[in-house]
This record gives structure tokens, C-alpha cells and sequence, in this order.
């Protein structure tokens, strides 16, 4: 039982993982630094209020309870968008291009959806010409009665 387990864990994919959450988590810590010294203060600076977190309504005047805090929402978006983007632009685009780059190596070409969609295109005429034989072939038959 324990043999498993240790299996599952030194497993590549578990290891690269728990590499990312940690990496993810500190990411997260300077982004959320980012966006509430310099980004939210740049944002407080078009309204009246001298934060973010002062973008907030309460329903009932006096009551924390029912407070709908804009300026949280809106830091929460920002953070995800700036993480977003840089996942994307660090991590997803490079590998993108490195895959692209050892397919033109192994020889898979880049149009193989192009390949599928001319397949698709051919056998719908194959498709098409088996019905026009059959409506033939029926209507043929009719005729000879």
C-alpha cells in the first residue's frame, strides 16, 4: 500500500505539479503586492476615494453585513487578469512555440486540421454521390414497375 503511494508521488507529473502550486502561491503573493501599492492607488486616484477598497455600497446604511465591496472584486480581477497574462506569455506561448518547433522537426506539419477538414470535404461528397446512386437506383426501379 505504501509502495503506491510512493509511486504516485515521485510520479513526473505529481512533482511538476506540486512545483507549480508552490510557485503559483509566491506568484500570487507579488501580484497581489503589484496590485494593491501600485495598481489600486492608480485606479483610487480617477474616483474620489483614496483606496480601492473604499468602492463599496452598503444596503443598509450601518450594517458591514450587507456591504457590497466593489474594490475587492475589482483587485481580485486585476490579480487575475496579471497572473493570467503572465502564465500565458512566460509559460503557455513559449511552449506553444517549442512544440511547433519539434513538430517542423519530426516532420508533423502545421496544416494537419486543414488535412482533416479536406477528409471531411471528401467523403461528404463520397456521401453525397452514394445518395445520388441510391435516389437513381430508387427512382429507376419505380420506373420499371
Amino acid at each position: 500500500m505504501l509502495k503506491g503511494f510512493k509511486d504516485f508521488i515521485l510520479r513526473g507529473n505529481v512533482i511538476e505539479l506540486a512545483v507549480a502550486v508552490v510557485i503559483g502561491s509566491a506568484f500570487t503573493a507579488i501580484v497581489t503586492a503589484f496590485t494593491d501599492n501600485i495598481i489600486n492607488p492608480l485606479i483610487a486616484a480617477l474616483g474620489s476615494s483614496p483606496d480601492v477598497d473604499g468602492l463599496a455600497i452598503e444596503l443598509r446604511a450601518g450594517d458591514a453585513a450587507t456591504r457590497i465591496d466593489f474594490g475587492a472584486v475589482i483587485t481580485a480581477g486585476l490579480n487575475f487578469l496579471i497572473i493570467a497574462a503572465v502564465v500565458y506569455f512566460i509559460l503557455v506561448a513559449p511552449m506553444n512555440k517549442l512544440n511547433e518547433m519539434q513538430a517542423r522537426r519530426h516532420g508533423v506539419e502545421e496544416d494537419e486540421e486543414e488535412k482533416v477538414s479536406i477528409e471531411a470535404g471528401l467523403l461528404s461528397e463520397i456521401r453525397d454521390l452514394l445518395r445520388e446512386q441510391q435516389d437513381q437506383q430508387d427512382t429507376g426501379g419505380a420506373h420499371r414497375l
